[in-house]
């Protein structure tokens, strides 16, 4: 939507997330590994309990509506494949989400999500083969021309709440608390503090180039739709299938074919991240057993969330909601949830009690305070122009 409607004026605010997001989910990765518990367990444990119940409950409305969003995405990308009616793949896909991420074990289920992320690579494929005014591009990159006003910054507040989101940092957290769990060799940092040199230099690797990827190929959709869809009028996107659609008479039917393709993969990656950040936030909060290498039987509190959720966000499509429309208020609304995420986050991480010796403090604490500041700064000016 950011493409086709402001083609490529936007495109700058994929390099100016990539040192904040990169910050923030150092910041949440850190305190997963040193404390050995989530965002939303290590709320519980150190602040009010009605502070960790309403962001996660605000968590909670955003992921459904993204599920439902990116579900309805990979139906209508599917339909347009095969010329099938979209509520059946729109069933099958959210069966199939919720199954694997309940049945299968976790290191299973991770090397699963880890392959699917190759999904991604259709993006960046169908940039080349589309025809893109290179000059144009960069120029809109370093001197952006923005027309500033309420519809531009609800774009940017979502395009940050997309790259800065706190279901990311929920999910990173837990996963790398999941991990400390699932192997008996290894503890917490807090209690073998000896491991944090080696640990602390993987999560950053791991985080930055994670970042990197994740933006450029952000940047090859900017792109990709800037160059055909809103250099031909076409602004107004209700479906992803739609973009897809729409490229075929400026790029031929292969794009077309391949970007769908890469919408299904998306989000066979996204709707089971989203469910399972939304489950351990809520189990983690309540203090009930969470964990992908549990046992059904031993978390169906946990399990039940990420079914519950993925099912709610699939009804979402039998309403006359515009799907594209949801995506972007729930990017809005992660946006806005953000920012007090990240600032209990950084207090947290900061906190000797919490975090022992591994406190976050110089650069990358300031630099997470940076992105904090700048997300509330565009959450107020959109809510300004709005009003």
């Amino acid at each position: 939507q950011t493409g086709a409607q402001f083609g490529y004026s936007l495109g700058w605010t994929m390099i100016l997330t990539y040192p904040l997001m990169s910050a923030l989910q150092m910041v949440s990765a850190r305190i997963g590994r040193v404390t050995g518990h989530g965002i939303a367990g290590n709320l519980v444990r150190h602040y009010p309990a009605w502070l960790a119940n309403a962001l996660v409950a605000l968590l909670l409305i955003a992921n459904i509506i993204n599920i439902g969003a990116n579900l309805g995405a990979m139906a209508d990308a599917t339909a347009l494949v095969t010329g099938l009616p979209a509520a059946g793949f729109l069933l099958a896909f959210a069966l199939f989400c919720a199954t694997a991420e309940v049945m299968m074990r976790y290191q299973a289920y991770a090397r699963v999500l880890k392959w699917l992320t190759l999904a991604l690579l259709s993006y960046v494929v169908t940039l080349f083969l589309v025809d893109i005014p290179w000059g144009r591009a960069v120029r809109g990159l370093v001197f952006p021309n923005v027309e500033w006003g309420a519809e531009t910054l609800m774009v940017i507040v979502a395009i940050f709440g997309t790259t800065i989101s706190p279901y990311l940092f929920f999910w990173q957290a837990s996963q790398e608390a999941e991990e400390v769990e699932d192997n008996p060799d290894e503890q917490p940092l807090k209690c073998d503090p000896m491991e944090g040199r080696v640990e602390l230099r993987r999560i950053g690797w791991d985080t930055m180039i994670g970042m990197a990827a994740s933006n450029l190929v952000a940047m090859a959709i900017i792109l990709t739709t800037a160059a055909t869809l809103n250099a031909n009028g076409i602004i107004d996107i209700r479906t992803s299938a739609d973009a897809a659609e729409a490229l075929k008479p400026f790029a031929g039917d292969y794009a077309s074919i391949v970007f769908a393709l890469g919408i299904v993969g998306t989000g066979l990656l996204a709707v089971p991240v989203l469910a399972g950040s939304a489950a351990y936030a809520l189990g983690e909060a309540r203090r009930w057993p969470v964990g992908l290498d549990r046992k059904p039987k031993r978390a169906k509190a946990f399990y039940a969330t990420i079914v519950a959720a993925t099912a709610i966000g699939a009804l979402m499509n039998f309403t006359p909601i515009d799907p594209i429309r949801a995506l972007i208020v729930a990017a809005v609304i992660n946006g806005v949830v953000s920012v007090p995420v990240m600032a209990v986050m950084l207090l947290v991480s900061a906190k000797e009690s919490v975090m022992g010796v591994f406190t976050v403090h110089g650069s990358l604490l300031w630099l997470g305070w940076l992105a904090t500041a700048v997300m509330a700064a565009a959450v107020a000016a959109m809510l300004y122009m709005s009003i």
